[in-house]
């Protein structure tokens, strides 16, 4: 059972994301926080990913259960497996989600009235934004943008958990760098992987919208500019983040963002977009690694 509501939560996928939080906060401040903010930050962290997470498919469930009335693709990538949708095939009740979402998101909010109150207003527009996302299903494939800023929600938040006053200019250049990786690494690819699903019931998806030529070009066109964008992060960071930064940043963003994402344009094959959904799930993943790297050698 336990099983059914980690999948609502894209738990394996939840897990990689709870590192880009991390890798932005040892940006920001330098170092590591003390333990005691460390241990909040991430529990906070992984409560509001799955809360997030599970409210996606809470309130998405009805045209969750017409994509599944045709049966459930296990499809290629990290959070694709024969569990989706756990609501809409009946694995999970609609009160026990509800449960379950509300104990997460319960947590969150203590964790992060502990760590700075203030957070509580960027958990709460994350919440609306993911309700928002979900309802514009088959509306407009413009929804891509609020998923980008959803993922931004987290990071942003760990720099108000380190930070009392960071820049707002600063802020809003790794919100752009995390806008661009969601939306061509995340984002598009998850659509592409569902895209017999989402034709069945109407949806309105980039790959559906635009065709797969063009969504593969809009993906590697962020890809390259995440990657270039992360060049740029020393900017906001005190850590003397010198040419090694920019070397291990080039080649994590070139070996799994661009490369993937070329061979993507190349063959328009469904596999190599699943690929580079998991390869793209792991840069959050080696960008802490650099950061971690950095700070434990400054």
């Amino acid at each position: 059972m336990l099983k059914r509501f980690l999948a609502l939560s894209r738990s394996t996928h939840g897990v990689l994301d709870i590192a880009m939080p991390g890798f932005v906060a040892l940006l920001w401040l330098g170092r590591f926080p003390a333990w005691p903010v460390l241990a909040v930050c991430l529990a906070a962290a992984v409560a509001g990913y799955t809360a997030i997470y599970a409210l996606n498919d809470i309130v998405g469930f009805k045209d969750d259960r017409e994509k599944v009335a045709g049966g459930v693709k296990p499809g290629y990538a990290v959070e694709a497996s024969a569990l989706r949708y756990p609501i809409a095939q009946n694995l999970v009740s609609m009160k026990g989600a509800l449960a379950w979402f509300t104990l997460w998101f319960a947590l969150a909010v203590g964790c992060i009235w502990w760590l700075n109150p203030r957070i509580l207003v960027i958990l709460i527009v994350a919440a609306a934004l993911e309700v928002v996302y979900v309802k514009l299903f088959k509306v407009t494939w413009w929804r891509t943008l609020v998923s980008g800023l959803v993922k931004s929600a987290g990071p942003v938040a760990a720099v108000f958990a380190v930070i009392e006053h960071p820049s707002w200019s600063w802020l809003a250049l790794m919100v752009a760098w995390l806008v661009a990786w969601e939306i061509g690494g995340q984002n598009i690819l998850a659509d592409w992987n569902d895209i017999e699903e989402d034709r069945r019931v109407g949806a309105r998806t980039i790959p559906l919208a635009l065709g797969l030529p063009v969504a593969g070009w809009l993906v590697l066109a962020l890809l390259v500019v995440t990657t270039l964008l992360s060049l740029t992060l020393p900017l906001m960071s005190p850590l003397v983040l010198d040419w090694r930064y920019l070397l291990c940043a080039a080649v994590a963003g070139g070996v799994l963002l661009i490369a993937p994402a070329v061979r993507l344009v190349r063959t328009l094959d469904g596999r190599h977009a699943a690929g580079l959904f998991d390869l793209s799930s792991l840069y959050p993943l080696a960008m802490l690694a650099i950061a971690v790297g950095f700070v434990l050698t400054s």
